[in-house]
């Protein structure tokens, strides 16, 4: 499975960025039979978990630093997840990377960084006045 995070960028504080994941190369599989999350790294910080989403899309989690200001969703038909990041704050500013799991269980929705077996390359998000 490869991942593509793309949408990062350079906005001010308040402002907003979507996050996409293209998701492709799945052998006897499909997207739906995994779960994606977005996680984040700054500098000199580990990488924590931000938002992810069930295989059907009908489990979210969000970090406590996401709810309210962040929207994980997921299109079938694109094979593509998407992170919707609005009233943006300096401490955002990380390189975000999404994951893929394959997962069982429709409603899983694995928060740990360790429970993903692919990983994209990661987009630049930089929040600064």
């Amino acid at each position: 499975v490869q991942l593509q995070a793309s949408g990062g960028g350079s906005v001010q504080p308040g402002g907003s960025l979507r996050l996409s994941c293209a998701a492709s190369g799945f052998t006897g599989l499909t997207f739906d039979d995994y779960a994606i999350g977005w996680f984040r790294q700054a500098p000199g910080k580990e990488r924590e978990g931000v938002s992810c989403i069930s295989t059907s899309g009908g489990a979210i989690y969000y970090a406590e630093s996401a709810k309210g200001r962040f929207t994980i969703s997921r299109d079938k038909s694109k094979n593509t997840v998407y992170l919707q990041m609005n009233s943006l704050k300096p401490e955002d500013t990380a390189v975000y990377y999404c994951a893929a799991v394959w997962v069982t269980l429709k409603t899983m929705t694995p928060r740990d960084a360790d429970d993903y077996e692919y990983w994209g390359q990661g987009t630049q998000v930089t929040v600064s006045s």
